[in-house]
Order: structure tokens, then C-alpha cells, then sequence
């Protein structure tokens, strides 16, 4: 690779100068802009094998104290000056470690992109912003590594959304290409506070949704604890004193259906275990199938409350993540292909695949989104109003602000509704036992009387 010789002042006005490595010559000079030098020379010098004749030659210029250098440039001159040729390091790539033992979460990601808008913003270097945040992680090594990993690929020269695409687990496409275009616009600044604002709230959202279902799962627990506890401890008692009453006699048919399922609990306690966590696991890998995403997306959009919360929550997501895309320089279509695969609902997917397609062949938005039933009217109709003032990336984050908190009360909604219902469930479970339990109780007592 050529070795730069440049000349300059740092960012305090001080005078700067030394050598170092980059591809050609305008690398070199993005290369010193991200140090925050200001350039005045920069020439190619040439690095010959050094011999005998060349060792009463001056040394090369140094570089002042207050130069911001990285550090491997001063190592690579002085294996220069010792005649000796610097081999690189091998070092364990970032990636291997994620691999290895998982990365950062999605918080981590958000206060990541956060802190570093904020630093970018604030006029420091994007190289000096990454060193601030590698220091930062020091409790979460495998993150460390990965912005060390990164922040190398931008000190060789190359870009910040280049080192992001090496980690597609952790920075995704929408990621990579809003970065991508941040750069290319030169508002990375602004960039990363969308894409800090759009991660906090999925991370508040997600947040709410989970908050929401701790009761109703709390609730489920206990009935399924009680279930069990009257089948393996309350039920078999009652049958002793059955058998002893009646003397061989016919039970009833609830209670002959109790004892026989508490037969099974006592007798197969394995086994129920086993058939329970086989259901879930069955129907956890029917989704995972083509047919069984289908059932699971359909039926995701058709039960009642659940219907509304999922529908709700893709389209924010949709107008979100477009809105978004369209206000940092994305293309439209490449907008739509990335918050298309940004979805989790097939027939979601399936109709973003359909708008892009429409979009691509001349026809405007709105038209092919009125024709997917997945859309309501208010918002085809907010998109075709956004179109037409050319206020699209605006209308989409409005229509996204407004569905955030229609999520947010069909969540609650949702969470009233299952109160109830688990609380029936348990109602009709505990009263079928008992009323099973005591159908034979007044044979007995019948029989005792006369």
C-alpha cells in the first residue's frame, strides 16, 4: 500500500506532520479529515527495501506531540527505520467472537447509536467517537471487540456503513443503509438520531406488549398449578373414600372423567409433562413451517384483540421504518424492499412485495396499497395526500405517531380481555372438579338416608 507523507495543523492550530499508509490519494485525505486535521501537503513518498547506502540519509520527519496519529503508524516507522518489514497481527475478528458467545442486545445497539449521534453532532471526529464508545464497553468485551473490529475498517479508509454490513446479526439493512446514506448526504449526525429515536421506541413498544401479558401469564400459571395440584393430592383421596362408600357401585360420568384424569397425573406424571411440552414444542415448529406461518399470520389478523394489536403494530412499524428510510436519502424502491424485510406477518410481506412491485412500474403508491386489504383507508388515504404534496417521509412518521398509541390502547385492550377469559378458565376448571367430587357424596348420603 502507498506511504503518505503530510503536512498540516491539528485542531488547536498546532503544526503536524508524519507519514503513513492508505490506499491513494483522496483516501489519505478523508483519512486525515476524520483525525479533524487540517491538510496543507500531502505527497507519495516511496518505501524502498532499505540498504546499506540509504542508512546516512536523515531520518523521516516526525510527528509533532500534538499530531492526533493513530498509534500503529508509529510502529510502522520505526520497523521502517530498523530496515525491517511490519507484518500484521492476527487478531480474532469481532464476528468470530459474537459467534462464539453472543453479542449486544437491543438496548445496547440503541444507547450505542444514541451516544454516538450525540458525539458526532457535537463536531468530534467519527474515528475520535468511536474510540469514546470502544472505552465505554468495557464490561461487554464482545461488543468491544466488534467496535474495535469496525473502527479499524474506518481508520484503513473505508466507511462507517461498511463495517456495520460486516455484522448483519447486529446491525441490520435498515441500519446499514440509513448509515449509507447518512454518508453520502453528509448528515450522519442526523441519521443516527432517526435511527436512535426509531430504536427506542420498538424497544418502548416491546417493552409495553410484554408488561402487558406478565398478568394474564401469571394468571394461566396458577390455574395450571391448581389443576394439577386437586389431580395428584385432592382427587385420589376423594377416590378411596369412593370405594369404600359405594362398594363397587357405578360412579358419575364427570366424576369417573376426573378420576381417570387424575389417574393419569398420578400414575404418568412423565408423561403429561412430556404431552404438554410437546404441544407447545409442536406447534413453536408447525410455525416455523410454510403452512403453519400461513395459519399463525391469518389467524394473527383475524382473532378478536389479537387481531387488532398485530395490525396496528405492522403498520406502525411499516410507516416507521419507511418514513424513516425516505428522510435519510434512501431510494424509494430500495426503502421498500428494506422495510419489507423488516416484517414478520407474511401477509404483510407479501403486500409490501406487491407495492414495490407496483412502485417500480411507474404506479404511485397509494393506488396498489388501496387494492391489499392489510391497509385501512385512513392511512392509503394519508399516503395518497403525501404523494401529492411531496410531505411523504413527514405523512408516514404522522401516521406512525398515531398508530403508536393505537397500539398502546389495543394492547391494553387486549390485556383487559384476556383478565377475564383466564379467569373464567379457572372458574369452569376448579367448579367442574368439585362438582364431580360431590355428585358421589350425595349418592351417599341418599343412600345413608334411606
Amino acid at each position: 500500500m502507498p506511504i503518505y507523507q503530510f503536512t498540516g495543523t491539528d485542531q488547536t492550530g498546532a503544526p503536524s506532520q508524519g507519514t503513513f499508509e492508505a490506499p491513494n490519494e483522496e483516501q489519505a485525505l478523508a483519512q486525515l479529515a476524520q483525525y479533524g486535521l487540517s491538510v496543507s501537503q500531502v505527497i507519495p513518498i516511496d518505501n524502498p527495501a532499505p540498504t546499506p547506502s540509504s542508512a546516512s540519509e536523515p531520518a523521516p520527519v516526525q510527528e509533532q506531540p500534538s499530531a492526533a496519529k493513530p498509534e500503529k503508524t508509529k510502529k510502522r516507522s520505526k520497523a521502517e527505520k530498523e530496515g525491517k518489514t511490519a507484518k500484521p497481527k492476527k487478531k480474532k475478528s469481532g464476528l468470530l467472537a459474537l459467534e462464539i458467545g453472543g453479542g449486544p442486545t437491543t438496548e445496547d445497539i440503541s444507547i450505542f447509536t444514541r451516544q454516538m449521534s450525540t458525539l458526532v453532532h457535537a463536531g468530534l471526529p467519527l474515528l475520535r467517537s468511536m474510540e469514546v464508545m470502544i472505552k465505554q464497553q468495557e464490561k461487554k468485551p464482545k461488543f468491544k471487540a466488534i467496535l474495535q473490529d469496525i473502527s479499524e475498517k474506518v481508520s484503513s479508509g473505508g466507511n462507517l456503513s461498511d463495517g456495520l454490513a460486516g455484522y448483519p446479526k447486529i446491525f441490520d439493512n435498515l441500519y446499514v443503509n440509513m448509515v449509507k446514506a447518512g454518508e453520502a448526504g453528509g448528515v450522519l449526525e442526523l441519521v443516527l438520531d432517526r435511527l436512535a429515536q426509531f430504536q427506542e421506541k420498538n424497544i418502548r413498544t416491546i417493552k409495553k406488549v410484554k408488561s402487558a401479558m406478565i398478568y394474564p401469564s401469571v394468571i394461566m400459571f396458577v390455574a395450571v398449578g391448581i389443576v394439577t395440584l386437586l389431580m395428584m393430592v385432592v382427587v385420589p383421596q376423594f377416590q378411596t373414600i369412593f370405594e369404600q362408600m359405594l362398594r363397587g357401585a357405578p360412579l358419575p360420568g364427570p366424576t369417573q372423567i376426573v378420576i381417570n384424569i387424575s389417574e393419569l397425573f398420578s400414575t404418568h406424571p412423565v408423561l403429561v409433562l412430556g404431552g404438554m411440552i410437546g404441544t407447545v414444542g409442536g406447534l413453536i415448529l408447525f410455525k416455523k413451517t410454510k403452512p403453519g406461518a400461513k395459519v399463525f399470520d391469518w389467524l394473527g389478523l383475524n382473532v378478536p384483540a389479537v387481531k387488532d394489536v398485530v395490525g396496528k403494530s405492522n403498520i406502525s412499524r411499516i410507516t416507521r421504518t419507511f418514513g424513516t428510510l425516505l428522510s435519510s436519502g434512501v431510494p424509494i424502491l430500495q426503502a421498500l424492499q428494506i422495510t419489507r424485510d423488516t416484517l414478520s406477518n407474511g401477509l404483510f410481506v407479501k403486500a409490501m412485495a406487491n407495492v414495490h412491485d407496483s412502485v417500480r412500474d411507474g404506479e404511485a403508491m397509494a393506488v396498489q396499497m388501496e387494492r391489499e386489504p392489510v391497509f385501512p383507508t385512513m392511512v392509503t388515504s394519508m399516503v395518497e395526500i403525501g404523494e401529492e404534496t411531496g410531505e411523504l417521509p413527514d405523512m408516514l412518521t404522522r401516521i406512525a405517531d398515531n398508530y403508536d398509541e393505537d397500539v398502546d390502547n389495543a394492547v391494553a385492550g387486549m390485556t383487559s380481555l384476556i383478565e377475564p377469559v383466564m379467569i373464567v378458565f379457572l372458574a369452569v376448571a376448579v367448579g367442574f372438579i368439585v362438582i364431580a367430587l360431590f355428585l358421589p357424596i350425595v349418592a351417599i348420603i341418599e343412600t345413608i338416608g334411606k
